[in-house]
């Protein structure tokens, strides 16, 4: 199967038109039509609707387009890095993190490794949820991957035993509310049964999620919140607090400055707090020099 009649599906998936996606291709309708039927008798399967104005997949041509983009991308990749090696360039080592991370930790903690140069964030990782980091490490679409991890007994559903990880900060979870109109704290922790705490909260299959419920049920008194949206971002999160809607569990990192300057206050005492590690990762099976030299800098892994 050749890579660009994945690359023709993958238009004739955006466009949803023949000969639109031919043209984004650069070849004649008729050709691109036979290309994909010629990818649909590979496959074994029918990818495409053709009853359908616009034109739609069928369920195996929904699941194909998700294996293409894959292929392609690693292909990207992999034609990038070969390029680099033969210019003679030194190559980078790709970093996977949470968008919380990028301003507060990630730049600090490459200064002090003195691989600033070597290292760069992975951009298209910053929409990511936890177990997408694990996938990405394992087809190399990225070398690294910095997660918040729960330092207490959690529940979750993620599978990292073809990783291992080095443990390079740590972080807390911190519980905040905003201001009323009056001065006020918006939302104070426990809450009570007749007046829960509104509640800004991370999706309980979530990693943050997971741990600040976790945390929650190892604390001998009762906790009444009441959950007003669910956000998979501290980002996202952080806005809705400051505007004035509740309270959550942020990052301290996150809102040192908001602390600092009033905006925000603690919904609660320390015994709320919720503590992390900030774990790097990386795919047992995948070695590179850069990455590997990289590596053998840091403390000692736990696998």
């Amino acid at each position: 199967m050749e890579i660009r009649w994945l690359e023709d599906f993958i238009a004739l998936a955006r466009t949803r038109h023949f000969s639109r996606a031919a043209d984004d291709q650069h070849v004649t309708q008729p050709t691109f039509s036979r290309r994909i039927k010629l990818l649909e008798e590979e496959m074994g399967v029918t990818l495409i609707n053709r009853q359908t104005l616009p034109l739609s997949l069928t369920p195996a041509g929904e699941e194909f387009l998700t294996l293409c983009e894959q292929v392609t991308e690693r292909v990207r990749l992999t034609r990038d890095r070969v390029r680099e090696i033969n210019a003679g360039q030194q190559r980078r080592i790709m970093v996977a993190a949470p968008q919380s991370l990028l301003p507060h930790f990630l730049p600090e903690w490459l200064a002090s490794t003195g691989w600033q140069d070597r290292v760069q964030p992975y951009l298209r990782a910053t929409g990511w949820v936890a177990n997408d980091y694990f996938q990405a490490l394992a087809r190399a679409e990225c070398d690294l991957a910095i997660c918040y991890w729960p330092i207490g007994r959690c529940d979750l559903d993620i599978d990292t035993s073809a990783c291992t990880y080095r443990v390079i900060g740590h972080e807390r979870l911190i519980p905040v509310t905003g201001l009323n109109a009056e001065g006020e704290p918006c939302a104070l922790l426990p809450g009570s049964r007749h007046q829960p705490a509104p509640w800004l909260a991370y999706p309980k299959r979530g990693l943050l999620g997971s741990a600040v419920k976790a945390h929650l049920a190892r604390l001998p008194q009762s906790t009444y919140l009441t959950a007003q949206s669910e956000n998979l971002y501290a980002a996202g999160i952080k806005e809705l607090v400051l505007l004035g809607y509740g309270m959550s569990w942020l990052p301290e990192r996150n809102v040192a400055a908001e602390l600092a300057q009033g905006k925000l206050v603690r919904a609660g005492d320390s015994r709320w707090d919720v503590p992390m590690e900030l774990r790097l990762y990386r795919h047992q099976s995948h070695h590179h020099a850069e990455l590997d030299g990289f590596w053998s800098e840091l403390a000692t892994p736990r696998t």
